[in-house]
C-alpha cells in the first residue's frame, strides 16, 4: 500500500507547488458539448434553434421551443488517434471510449390564459459530457541536445545538500515525504535526482548548493509514453419561457464534476564517453478531481417566419480541484565497470491543498434560417478569451506567477459551427463543419481545430433515432516536461466519433 503524504502549508509559506500548470488550465477550459447525434451531425450550432436537449447547454432558451415534453439518451463512442513525431521518428497510437454521453428530459407546461404574454414555460435536467480525456501518445527518438539529468538539475540548482537528501538509514519513501512536507515540490524534484545517482554535488557537505549531472553530454535514446483516461461533466437545471410568439427566455445553473488521470513514462539510454548513468526511468501520475458551478442565460427571436436569432452568455466556471501525484525513477549506473541498479521508488502519494480554476467566459450569437418543414440552416459563432483564465489563490505566489504567464500566452479565441438538416418524409440529412481558434498566441504549440460531421434521422412519430459521425483534427507540439527536458513532439490528433441517440415524447 502507498503511503500518503500531504503538502499541508504549501500555499501559505510561498513554496511553489507544481502540479498544476497552463496545460491543465487550457484542458478543462476547452470544453465543448458532446451532446445528442442530431447535435453533432450538425456541429452543435444549434443556439438559435433549440427544440434539442443538448441545444439547451448552448443556448438555455432552447428548451422552450420544445411542443411536448420530451426525454433522450445518448450513447457515444469515441476513437482517438496522435501520429507523433519526435526527432524524425513516427509513432501511430490509438484510444477508443464507449460512453453515455447525454441524458435528460424537458417538461413542458403551456399557459391556456387567454391575452396571456408568456406562452409556455419549461423545466428541463440534463446531463452533457462536455470532455473527454482518453488519450494516447508515444514520442521514440535519439536527442542529441537534451537528457532528463536536465530536468533534475534544474530543480537542484541552488539547494543545499541536507535539505535534498535523506538521513542516514532513513527509507526512500520517509525522505521523500519529509522533504516535501517541509520544502515542497522543487525539493523532492531534486531529491529523486539526488537518491538514483543522477545528480552529483560539487562537495557532499551540508550547505553544498552547486551540482553536476553524471549523464554525459551525447546523444540520448528516449522512449516517452502519455496516456490520459477520464471526462468533464456537466448537469444543467434550465428553466426557460415563451413570450408572446416569437421571443423565448432561458437560464441554466449547471453544475461541472470532473475526473482526470495522466500517466507519463520516460525510458532513456546513452552509450555517451564519461557517462556514469547509463539507463534512466522516470515515472509519474497525477489525478484530479473537482467539482464546479456555471450559469449560462439566452434568447431566441424569430425575426420572421424563416429566420431566427440567438444570443446567450456562458459565465465563467468555477472549480475546485484537489491533485495527487505519484513518482518512481529507476536508474542503471557504472560503477567501477560494475551496472548496478538503483530504484528510488518513495510509494508515497502526494496530496497537494485544494486550489481553485476559474475558466473563461463564453458569448455565443447565432442565426438560422428555417425552410418550413423542408429543412434548415445555421451558424453559431462564439468568442472565449482564455487569458482571462486564472488559477487561486492570486495571493500564493505560483499562482500569481502562472496567472501572469497565461495571461501573456494565451488569446482570444473564435469557434464557428455550421449545421444543416434536409427533410424527407420521416428522414432527416445532416451534415456540419466546424473551426475553432488555438487559444494560445503562438498556434505552433496547439493549432486551430476544424472538423465535420454527418449524421441520418427517422421520426417515427413519438419516437425518434437518430445516428451522426462526426471527425476534428488539431496539431500541437507537445513539451515532454516543462523543465529541462523541454523538447517537443510534434503531434496530429484525431478524433472521431459515432453516437446513436433514442428520443421520445412523455
Amino acid at each position: 500500500m502507498k503511503k500518503i503524504t500531504i503538502l499541508l502549508f504549501a500555499f501559505f509559506t510561498g513554496v511553489l507547488v507544481n502540479a498544476q500548470d497552463i496545460n491543465d488550465a487550457v484542458r478543462y477550459s476547452n470544453t465543448s458539448i458532446e451532446g445528442s447525434a442530431r447535435f453533432r451531425a450538425m456541429n452543435g450550432a444549434f443556439g438559435a434553434l433549440g427544440g434539442d436537449l443538448s441545444a439547451v447547454n448552448v443556448n438555455p432558451a432552447g428548451s422552450a421551443v420544445f411542443n411536448n415534453s420530451f426525454a433522450s439518451f445518448t450513447l457515444n463512442s469515441n476513437r482517438n488517434t496522435s501520429e507523433t513525431n519526435y526527432f524524425g521518428e513516427f509513432n501511430t497510437r490509438k484510444s477508443n471510449t464507449i460512453d453515455l454521453s447525454q441524458v435528460g428530459g424537458v417538461f413542458i407546461f403551456r399557459n391556456y390564459k387567454e391575452g396571456a404574454k408568456f406562452k409556455k414555460f419549461s423545466l428541463s435536467l440534463a446531463y452533457d459530457q462536455i470532455g473527454n480525456f482518453e488519450n494516447e501518445w508515444n514520442a521514440t527518438g535519439t536527442n542529441g541536445n537534451n537528457t532528463i539529468g536536465n530536468y533534475f538539475l534544474n530543480y537542484a540548482q541552488g539547494l543545499r545538500l541536507d535539505e535534498i537528501s535523506a538521513f542516514p538509514g532513513e527509507s526512500t519513501g520517509d525522505a521523500y515525504t519529509e522533504i516535501g512536507n517541509a520544502f515542497g515540490f522543487d525539493h523532492q524534484q531534486a531529491f529523486l535526482g539526488y537518491d538514483s545517482f543522477i545528480l552529483e554535488p560539487d562537495t557532499f557537505d551540508d550547505d553544498n548548493t552547486g551540482y553536476t549531472s553524471n549523464i554525459s553530454g551525447g546523444n540520448y535514446r528516449q522512449q516517452y509514453a502519455y496516456n490520459s483516461t477520464g471526462y468533464n461533466g456537466k448537469l444543467a437545471f434550465n428553466a426557460a419561457t415563451q413570450y408572446n410568439d416569437n421571443i423565448y427566455f432561458g437560464l441554466n445553473l449547471n453544475s461541472h464534476f470532473l475526473n482526470f488521470e495522466k500517466r507519463t513514462f520516460l525510458f532513456e539510454s546513452n552509450n555517451n564517453d564519461g557517462s556514469i548513468v547509463k539507463q534512466a526511468v522516470f515515472e509519474n501520475t497525477l489525478r484530479t478531481i473537482g467539482t464546479g458551478f456555471s450559469f449560462q442565460l439566452g434568447t431566441i427571436a424569430k425575426v420572421t417566419d424563416g429566420l431566427r436569432v440567438g444570443l446567450s452568455y456562458e459565465s465563467p466556471t468555477w472549480y475546485t480541484l484537489e491533485d495527487e501525484t505519484t513518482q518512481y525513477v529507476e536508474t542503471l549506473r557504472d560503477d567501477g565497470g560494475e551496472n548496478v541498479v538503483k530504484i528510488t521508488d518513495p510509494n508515497v502519494i502526494t496530496l497537494f491543498p485544494t486550489y481553485r480554476l476559474q475558466t473563461p467566459a463564453k458569448l455565443t450569437s447565432s442565426f438560422a434560417y428555417v425552410f418550413g418543414e423542408k429543412g434548415l440552416i445555421s451558424l453559431d459563432y462564439s468568442v472565449k478569451d482564455y487569458s482571462k483564465t486564472k488559477f487561486k489563490p492570486e495571493n500564493e505566489t505560483y499562482f500569481s506567477d502562472l496567472n501572469q504567464f497565461m495571461s501573456n500566452t494565451l488569446t482570444t479565441a473564435t469557434s464557428l459551427r455550421l449545421g444543416g438538416e434536409y427533410i424527407i418524409n420521416q428522414f432527416s440529412l445532416r451534415g456540419g463543419y466546424r473551426y475553432e481558434q488555438s487559444p494560445y498566441e503562438d498556434d505552433e504549440i496547439v493549432g486551430d481545430l476544424t472538423g465535420f460531421s454527418l449524421g441520418l434521422g427517422y421520426n417515427f412519430g413519438n419516437t425518434k433515432l437518430d445516428l451522426a459521425y462526426d471527425r476534428a483534427q488539431q496539431d500541437r507540439n507537445q513539451s515532454l516536461y516543462n523543465v529541462g527536458l523541454t523538447d517537443r513532439a510534434n503531434i496530429n490528433n484525431t478524433t472521431s466519433n459515432i453516437t446513436l441517440t433514442l428520443g421520445f415524447n412523455l
